[in-house]
């Protein structure tokens, strides 16, 4: 199950579907299933406070990404993107807002199928 939420940011995740159906491909492709995948697009201050609670980290950041796992080759976990960094950054980049959430997306997806930065 792949789910979409926010909080203390008013946004709404468009082609959710297709979205669902391209993670499931990524993780298909790692030899992964989606057991249970969650999405919370957020603040840059919601953000930071779960940087610094969790991880010890004082700085914005774009995706932090919490692996509930523990079975082998199955993903369960949770994605928090802060929409005020992604926007920022798909400006930096000159990818724009769609692109850059897209890649932040994957970027934490990969994460759970066990990538590293």
């Amino acid at each position: 199950m792949i789910s979409f939420f926010s909080e203390e940011t008013p946004f709404c995740l468009k082609q959710r579907n297709l979205r669902k159906a391209w993670l499931k491909q990524i993780a298909h492709n790692h030899d992964y299933e989606i057991q249970n995948l969650t999405y919370i697009f957020c603040s840059d201050d919601y953000l930071l406070n779960i940087n610094r609670q969790y991880l010890g980290h004082d700085y914005y950041t774009d995706i932090i990404t919490f692996n509930n796992g523990e079975s082998a080759m199955m993903v369960d976990g949770d994605a928090f993107i802060s929409i005020d960094t992604v926007t920022a950054n798909g400006k930096d980049y000159g990818e724009g807002f769609e692109q850059e959430l897209t890649r932040v997306m994957a970027h934490g997806l990969l994460h759970l199928v066990g990538f590293n930065d």
